[in-house]
C-alpha cells in the first residue's frame, strides 16, 4: 500500500470520528424544532436529504446522509415529510436528524 493510501485511512477514519463526536453531542445537548425534507438525492454514499428548520425567526438549511437505520422508514424522510432535528442551541446551523 502506498504512503498517499495509508494517509487517506487515516483521514478517513478522523472524519469519521470527528462526525460521531458531533452527532453524540447533538445527541445528548441539541435542541429539537420540528423540520421539513425538501429533497433526497441518491449517491454512491448512500440517501441524501436536504432539509429546512427554523431557530428564532431564522431559517436554516442543511442536509445529511441518512444512516442504515434511518433509511428503514423512507417515508418518514420523503420529501413533504416534517421531521425532528437537533440543533446546537450554541451553532444553529450544527443540525441532525431524528
Amino acid at each position: 500500500m502506498s504512503l498517499m493510501g495509508i494517509l487517506d485511512i487515516f483521514s478517513r477514519n478522523r472524519d469519521e470520528d470527528l462526525e460521531k463526536k458531533r452527532r453524540e453531542f447533538l445527541l445528548k445537548n441539541g435542541r429539537i424544532t420540528e423540520g421539513t425534507i425538501i429533497d433526497s438525492q441518491t449517491t454512491a454514499r448512500g440517501e441524501i436529504v436536504f432539509y429546512v428548520y427554523s431557530v428564532q425567526g431564522v431559517n436554516f438549511e442543511s442536509s445529511e446522509l441518512l444512516t442504515f437505520e434511518q433509511m428503514k422508514n423512507p417515508l418518514k424522510y420523503a420529501p413533504g415529510a416534517k421531521v425532528n432535528v437537533r440543533y446546537d442551541p450554541k451553532n444553529h446551523g450544527n443540525s441532525i436528524l431524528e
